[in-house]
């Protein structure tokens, strides 16, 4: 049976995650500072990441910003950072003061590209922030290998891709530190949420010290820094647990709706897939697709149409070079971007959740033909 309306994303639940926050509530933990859940959550999940820390927080965002104060990134330092993301990457270097570096994208990951840090490269870079953008792994090594040159730090921007790799390895233990978002659409989620990993345990240290309000240890209201109410509810990492043990599967069904459509759609004039490249696991948070050639500037036609026949799509983020609010300021200038601004208006993502069924994924692949197809 094929739903009136198919949205792009919903998260898979079941028995299991409303038996673990009956247990959490039953203990009586529903906070951010005790309970079961939250190491248990921390550690099952930093491990699968292959980093020996897990910092659980309120929301991706937070763990951006959590993760770049830890790093002693500061005001007036520059951070070069993929142009093509949710501006929360953005925003959480904004915070702290820093400058965010907006750097171009390879044509074909939408992934920031290593080719063109050196360009933007000054004194005052600090860090790279690498965006691992619709399930996609950057190219790491390239990145590592000039932050290494620069002593630079790298943070992961993993919100869109966990469990994805990248040479084998996972995303959130490349770098520095990897931070992860589990909002409602995302791979696994807690609802709102999210978790910084890290494989230095003084790093790890520092940012649970500072997402609890940097509570002193002898006397608790004599704070030992500037600390943020950056917590995740003992409530959340229950719910965390329960998606993380279903998590390889949720992937397993996130590649194969892709293959699916790919299959599907393999061969189409004017519309370039989503790739893997084969260092890389994707695991295709989204079903990212750009119509180009002779379908470029389609997007609002497409969308429409099967917005009307119940199947919801989402548009592509706008690049941060392209964002009015940081235009006015005079902080990017529109045209430094190419790549990005020609996705940006002709990207956008098909239905992807998990529990899509078989009629859902053939009524939407033939509802997308059939648009595509009708050139008039």
């Amino acid at each position: 049976m094929i739903r009136k309306h198919i949205p792009v994303s919903a998260p898979w639940l079941n028995n299991a995650e409303s038996e673990c926050v009956n247990d959490a509530l039953k203990q009586g933990a529903i906070s951010g500072f005790y309970g079961e859940y939250l190491p248990l959550f921390e550690k099952e999940f930093s491990e699968y990441c292959e980093c020996s820390y897990g910092v659980a927080v309120s929301s991706g965002t937070t763990a951006l910003h959590l993760a770049l104060v830890t790093l002693g990134i500061k005001g007036g330092d520059e951070v070069l950072v993929s142009t093509l993301t949710n501006m929360a990457t953005i925003f959480a270097i904004l915070y702290i003061g820093a400058n965010p570096i907006p750097i171009d994208i390879e044509p074909e990951t939408l992934n920031l590209d290593p080719r063109l840090l050196d360009h933007h490269v000054t004194p005052r870079t600090k860090a790279i922030l690498v965006v691992h953008l619709f399930g996609h792994p950057v190219d790491m090594d390239p990145v590592l290998e000039f932050a290494r040159q620069h002593d630079l730090f790298v943070v992961e921007d993993c919100a869109e891709a966990h469990g994805a790799t990248y040479k084998g390895g996972k995303v959130g233990g490349l770098g520095d530190a990897g931070c992860f978002s589990f909002y409602a659409n995302k791979i696994i989620t807690t609802g709102e949420g999210g978790m910084v990993t890290f494989r230095d345990k003084s790093h790890a240290d520092r940012a649970r010290n500072l997402k609890g309000l940097a509570f002193g240890d002898t006397n608790k209201f004599m704070h030992n820094d500037i600390g943020y109410n950056y917590r995740m509810t003992n409530l959340q990492a229950a719910i965390g647990h329960a998606q993380f043990l279903k998590i390889e599967q949720i992937i397993s069904r996130k590649r194969e709706i892709a293959k699916y459509y790919s299959e599907r759609f393999v061969g189409m004039e004017g519309v370039q897939l989503p790739v893997e490249k084969p260092y890389a696991r994707n695991v295709y948070w989204m079903y990212h697709l750009v119509l180009v050639g002779r379908n470029k500037g389609r997007r609002k036609e497409v969308m429409q149409f099967l917005a009307n026949h119940g199947i919801e799509t989402r548009d592509t983020f706008i690049p941060c070079n392209l964002q009015d609010v940081f235009i006015e300021q005079g902080w990017v200038k529109p045209d430094s971007c190419p790549e990005a601004n020609a996705v940006a208006y002709a990207g956008f993502y098909l239905p992807s959740g998990p529990e899509l069924t078989k009629q859902e994924l053939e009524y939407i692949a033939t509802k997308f033909i059939q648009i595509i197809k009708n050139s008039g």
